[in-house]
């Protein structure tokens, strides 16, 4: 069964869609089988990866539909990405009103973790880039998966995101009866800042283990591969970010046992 990573922040900015991105492809890299689901309306991983809502047929909106069943849905919805070495399911930006057209539907919160037990055999790891704002979604993404993996931007902003995070991890904790695996990622991290290494080491001494020992440093070349549509892994696999993608992806592995 495929392990199961939620890139999540309720903050914006702080490397979700990158961190999702770029971890599928190191984990590719590494030679696993390797699926990204992108359930966030702004749809920046699908943009990213050139999949542009208003023409794509089949997206992660279909997940929440009652109409197919399993083996259909992903038959409809799952795109080969042979390039970046991961398949990729896209977003829709109708997926902002899926609060409201679930309604009263019993389990809605429980949807995508059962219609992942039908494809998770298939995979060795599948990462979903979430909704940054409350939502059914980001409920549903945060119970399915088996680590919540959280970036955050170092700098004393974020420290908000995070604690916003934790009150729902801990809400949806007392509902299900079990923790919550959390790792927090120390994103756009500049060594040469003062206030930088400050909210590292405040994260790093409350967090503890829960704390990922890999760090992400700025690097430009981020920027460079999303203009181009590419995962910075291709676009610069020696760059100091592709090769710390590629250190998180390990300890990840290392972590879950594979």
């Amino acid at each position: 069964m495929a392990a199961v990573f939620a890139v999540a922040n309720q903050k914006g900015g702080v490397g979700k869609t990158t961190t999702a991105l770029s971890l599928a492809a190191s984990l590719a890299a590494l030679g696993h089988n390797v699926l990204v689901i992108d359930v966030d309306p702004h749809a920046s991983a699908s943009i990213h990866l050139a999949y542009y809502p208003e023409a794509v047929t089949g997206s992660a909106l279909d997940i929440f539909r009652e109409d197919l069943d399993d083996a259909h849905l992903w038959q409809a919805i799952i795109k080969q990405r042979a390039s970046h070495g991961f398949d990729f399911v896209p977003s829709h930006t109708q997926l902002s009103d899926v609060e409201q057209d679930l309604g009263n539907r019993s389990g809605k919160g429980m949807i995508l973790r059962q219609r992942l037990a039908h494809i998770a055999p298939q995979y060795d790891y599948i990462v979903i880039d979430c909704p940054p704002q409350m939502s059914v979604v980001l409920v549903n993404c945060l119970v399915a998966a088996d680590v919540v993996l959280v970036p955050m931007q170092t700098d004393f902003l974020a420290l908000h995101g995070l604690k916003l995070l934790f009150a729902t991890l801990g809400t949806l904790e007392r509902g299900l009866g079990r923790p919550i695996r959390v790792k927090v990622l120390a994103t756009m991290f500049d060594r040469r800042a003062n206030a930088c290494n400050r909210v590292l080491d405040l994260l790093q001494s409350k967090l503890g283990p829960r704390m990922c020992a890999t760090v992400i440093n700025i690097d430009t070349k981020f920027r460079e591969a999303s203009a181009r549509g590419l995962v910075i892994t291709d676009f610069a696999p020696t760059s100091r970010g592709a090769l710390e993608y590629l250190e998180l992806a390990r300890e990840l592995v290392q972590m879950e046992g594979a």
